[in-house]
């Protein structure tokens, strides 16, 4: 098979992932968000232990400050692995941080930086399969992973697709006057 051919197949098989109407989530691997919508459930970039060093923070506008994704704390050299199924979109230094984007199936685009990798654009991967190493640079900390995630091009929580995420207890700090 020629090069031309393979880079046209790749090429196609990327559109067909984006282009992919979203299918309906097995109960068995799909998640309840809080507002009532279903999303896959993904399995975790890094093995444990696991600390989100800075959570999202959704922007107040389309071009507004915010934190358009996770950071997990980890170390330099540590195994990075896919998430979920689908395919390498993008491989490649971004400014001064080596970063690689998986398209998933269902709209769902991956990023993680900084990630040191050998794939290549069109691979296949599927959950749990390693993708890199953490490196170093971008605007995390030394070693921290980012992972942003979008839906259908929009920005959303990484941590709607790991499982429910816990509610928050309010207790009691003050005995009544």
């Amino acid at each position: 098979m020629s090069t031309r051919t393979r880079r046209t197949i790749v090429l196609l098989l990327l559109i067909v992932i984006a282009l992919a109407p979203p299918t309906a989530p097995s109960a068995r691997a799909s998640s309840s968000s809080s507002d009532g919508a279903a999303h896959p459930l993904w399995r975790w970039p890094l093995d444990a232990p696991r600390s989100v060093a800075t959570p999202y923070r959704a922007p107040a506008h389309a071009f507004g400050a915010g934190h358009r994704g996770i950071d997990l704390a980890s170390a330099q050299g540590v195994i990075v692995r896919a998430p979920a199924d689908g395919a390498i979109a993008f491989r490649g230094t971004v400014v001064d941080r080596p970063l690689i984007t998986i398209a998933h199936p269902g709209g769902y685009v991956s990023t993680f930086e900084p990630v040191s990798s050998t794939l290549a654009p069109g691979d296949l991967v599927s959950a749990g399969d390693e993708i890199g190493t953490v490196a170093a640079g971008g605007h995390t900390m030394l070693g921290a992973l980012h992972l942003g995630v979008r839906l259908d091009g929009a920005y959303i929580n990484p941590m709607l697709l790991f499982g429910p995420v816990p509610r928050a207890v309010l207790l009691p700090c003050c005995d009544a006057p």
